[in-house]
């Protein structure tokens, strides 16, 4: 049956792609952005094009901060799910300007769990983070791990969205999935992310920077695998739950710059750097609750998610 469904952060790089799939299934989709200069709001307004197209689609621009515009948005509209996107992103920046993390993450995330409690929209899904386990030494990292030591204030935000999170539905019953993303990549993916980031240096002759030495891990999810992982959660989750959604596979950094360099048919110039503040030695998803509950199962290896990566980059980049 088609549901009315709120997206936060809708024109963004996950955002765009969850609203396509979700308007293909015949739901209406209600997107709410703020387009934040963070990087450039152009493209933005380009991931939402096909979806501006549908009209089943409404865009409101506005920000998760502004209790009015909620206000009257939840007044106007009846959702049937809200799912949560929206979030100043970026670990790095959040050392610099933790303040702007907290006001956005924290208090916009419970804005929005406010306007569910008060319209009685009884199902949320909130887009957590790989972060909140900070420097776990155990891995592969499991939902029942402890997570009360984030390396960054981005971090630790993401952690706070989701004791509210459970806050709520332990008092108002809401239906509450928590969904850890593990390193989402692929076409539209933002430009600061280090594929995309890596993906442009390298094919213009320019040095990559590789922090800590280029020996950190990562768990690279394909973008295709996390808006199924989403839409399975809105199929399959009532209660309260938290899910890894991550390939379930690490790789170094070195080894993911190669895989660009053989895609994109240029050697890389490398700087090896110490780490940053902030920044995980290593992301590693256990993805057994999510497979077993949500019927989570990632389908695109990292080798074939930067095959198709890079031919949507060069593609875009012929149209330019």
């Amino acid at each position: 049956m088609p549901q009315k469904i709120l997206v936060t952060g809708g024109a963004g790089f996950i955002g765009s792609h969850l609203a396509e799939k979700l308007l293909k299934q015949k739901h209406r989709v209600f997107c709410l952005d703020n387009f934040n200069p963070f990087y450039d709001v152009n493209i933005k307004k380009g991931n939402i094009k096909l979806a501006l197209q549908n009209p089943h689609y409404t865009l409101v621009k506005g920000d998760i901060r502004d209790r009015n515009l909620l206000k009257k948005i939840f007044t106007q509209h009846h959702f049937n799910f809200i799912i949560h996107l929206a979030a100043k992103v970026g670990v790095r920046p959040s050392v610099e300007k933790p303040a702007e993390y907290l006001e956005v993450n924290v208090n916009g995330t419970l804005n929005l769990l406010e306007q569910a409690r008060l319209h009685k929209i009884k199902n949320f899904i909130f887009a957590s983070s790989s972060s909140v386990y900070g420097a776990n030494t155990k891995v592969p990292f499991s939902e029942k791990d402890i997570t009360d030591h984030p390396l960054s204030p981005y971090g630790a935000t993401k952690k706070a969205g989701e004791l509210l999170c459970y806050n709520y539905y332990q008092l108002y019953k809401l239906n509450i999935a928590v969904l850890r993303f593990f390193t989402v990549y692929g076409p539209r993916q933002r430009p600061n992310m280090a594929i995309h980031q890596f993906t442009k240096l390298i094919g213009a002759g320019k040095t990559v920077s590789l922090y800590a030495h280029g020996k950190s891990q990562r768990d690279y999810t394909y973008i295709d695998d996390i808006v199924q992982g989403i839409i399975n959660t809105i199929k399959y989750h009532r209660g309260f739950g938290i899910y890894n959604l991550g390939n379930s596979r690490t790789i170094s950094l070195l080894k993911l710059v190669a895989l660009i360099e053989k895609n994109i048919g240029q050697k890389a110039k490398i700087k090896k750097l110490p780490p940053q503040p902030g920044d995980l030695p290593k992301t590693w998803a256990d993805i057994t609750k999510a497979k077993k509950l949500l019927h989570f199962d990632p389908k695109t290896n990292i080798e074939e998610g930067i095959q198709k990566f890079i031919q949507w980059y060069l593609k875009l980049k012929s149209q330019k």
